[in-house]
């Protein structure tokens, strides 16, 4: 905090060499917006040295950190041997970590916590509850052209002195957090939870057949059972619609529908590249019967 509080006042001296026809070594002569600045950019340090000051008072006793700790100290103890425990947990190469740096998630074989710039909230696994509040659906990641599903989950104490906070994580990383837990995760949201890619891709696979052409089933045409699942009928037909018919790496499929589009999507991300999920939607894959290739615009529901 120290360091971020002396930001302002590097940021003035920076400008003084940066910008000298602005006078600001001069403190008379500079503008009045610098003068409120300079004053800000003095005063901001100085009180958070005097904070650190108090804080530091009594071995550190009125720190922040400090009486968070407090709260989940035995009688006997102080909030010091509850540092050292989580220190001794946090060594443990089993622990389950997540979260961008300014909101790290750290879950211990006793703690649960969350750190950011300037606060840590910390439970202990014994006292807690844990419910799925929400759930945000993004359609590309930071690391991959894939989708990615976010999950947001309240973690209450029944320690009066703990406040309730949220932690956030990839829904891929749920099952890993599952098993670190000891409570059980209740779903109070109804959130239906992608715990791997492969579920992630089939909702964005149906999503996209969904926009695609659809085909007209002839009306003597009876549809069957889908041979995937054999729990609801066939629905959908590959027809090449993503180039002219001899153009392109796609084929026309000449087989009758037999397939349910939850099976399809099942079988076409069965076919890709584990290693390489971005190239996932725009890849070809043989049919599950005749092996004639087809691509996600080629998939279209029987209408």
């Amino acid at each position: 905090m120290l360091a971020h509080g002396l930001l302002p006042l590097g940021y003035y001296t920076g400008m003084c060499f940066a910008a000298p026809e602005k006078q600001l070594f001069y403190f008379y002569q500079a503008s009045e917006g610098w003068k409120i600045f300079f004053l800000l950019a003095i005063l901001v340090p100085t009180v958070t040295g005097i904070l650190a000051y108090y804080w530091s008072q009594n071995g550190w006793d009125n720190h922040p950190l400090a009486r968070t700790l407090a709260f989940h100290a035995l009688p006997q103890s102080g909030w010091r041997a509850v540092a050292s425990s989580i220190n001794t947990e946090f060594r443990r190469i089993d622990k389950f970590t997540t979260g961008a740096p300014g909101a790290r998630v750290i879950v211990t074989d006793t703690w649960v916590m969350k750190v950011t710039t300037y606060s840590l909230h910390v439970a202990q696994q014994q006292d807690i509850h844990l419910t799925v509040t929400d759930s945000r659906q993004h359609e590309l990641s930071p690391d991959s052209n894939m989708p990615v599903q976010f999950l947001t989950i309240r973690v209450a104490s029944i320690n009066p002195y703990v406040k309730a906070f949220d932690i956030r994580l990839n829904s891929t990383e749920y099952g890993e957090l599952r098993e670190k837990l000891h409570a059980p995760i209740r779903n109070a949201a109804n959130v239906v939870i992608h715990q791997s890619l492969s579920d992630l891709f089939l909702e964005t696979f149906t999503s996209l057949v969904e926009i695609n052409q659809t085909y007209p089933v002839p009306s003597n045409q009876e549809l069957e059972p889908c041979i995937g699942c054999m729990q609801t009928n066939a629905n959908i037909k590959l027809v090449k619609n993503c180039h002219e018919p001899n153009e392109g790496e796609c084929q026309q499929c000449y087989c009758r529908p037999m397939w349910c589009l939850t099976c399809m999507g099942k079988w076409f991300a069965s076919r890709q590249d584990q290693q390489h999920p971005e190239t996932w939607l725009s890849s070809q894959v043989p049919c599950p019967t005749c092996r004639a290739k087809f691509c996600i615009l080629d998939v279209c529901i029987i209408q």
